[in-house]
């Protein structure tokens, strides 16, 4: 029971995560993806990252199956990683980067 009541609240704590979908989207969908940072790479993927719970991670999963994106990796970002929201994944500049989905 012990163990039940500790992934339950493992499941209520916030950790930062790192969503890739194929495509691109602009910035301005950061607020409808609960705020998390929306860059792409140079791959073309589009990358959202940022703190979340579990069932904020939950939501956007659905929102980006709602619009039709293919998901490539959901990622929980450990705070030694040296990957956090202060240095994220290398970004497009704008005159290589091909139009955002709006």
């Amino acid at each position: 029971m012990s163990s039940q009541f500790e992934a339950g609240l493992q499941a209520r704590e916030t950790a930062v995560y790192e969503i890739r979908v194929e495509g691109r989207l602009g910035t301005e969908w950061s607020e409808w993806f609960a705020d998390l940072r929306v860059t792409v790479d140079e791959c073309g993927d589009t990358i959202l990252t940022g703190p979340i719970d579990q069932s904020g991670l939950h939501g956007v999963l659905r929102r980006v199956r709602d619009l039709g994106l293919p998901l490539v990796s959901v990622a929980r970002i450990e705070p030694d990683s040296g990957l956090t929201p202060e240095r994220p994944t290398p970004t497009l500049t704008p005159d290589t980067a091909e139009e955002p989905i709006q």
